[in-house]
């Protein structure tokens, strides 16, 4: 069953990458913050393979995105982050729908949908 699901999981250093956990001036992946957040936020828990290597699935992406976002975008500080990951979805959200969660999840979309569009220019133009 591993093995089948291995193709779909990124190594740290991949994962570093695509998040944009990346040193300006050596170019190498900031695999060490990835580790320091598994500490901090309970819901990062990637697969630990024989000799310790670390593998993210599509749903630990989702939620170092959420976590860059937080931290990043919506200047939190990691305890503020994890005070907000540790609070339920819904109850942020039914209370205040322009929640910051929300917002989060607006961006994302216009950007897949951006995306989108691109392709279908390409397409027919």
């Amino acid at each position: 069953m591993l093995s089948k699901n291995k193709s779909q999981l990124l190594s740290i250093s991949q994962a570093a990458i695509m998040l944009g956990l990346v040193n300006k001036k050596n170019q190498k992946p900031l695999t060490h913050t990835l580790r320091f957040w598994e500490k901090k936020f309970k819901q990062l828990k990637p697969t630990i393979l024989p000799g310790s290597r670390r593998y993210y699935s599509a749903k630990n992406i989702k939620i170092l995105k959420m976590i860059i976002f937080l931290l990043k975008n919506q200047g939190l500080t990691i305890n503020g982050a994890i005070k907000l990951m540790n609070s339920t979805v819904k109850e942020l959200d039914d209370v205040k729908t322009s929640s910051i969660k929300a917002e989060y999840y607006k961006i994302n979309i216009k950007k897949k949908s951006k995306r989108i569009l691109d392709r279908i220019k390409k397409i027919n133009g």
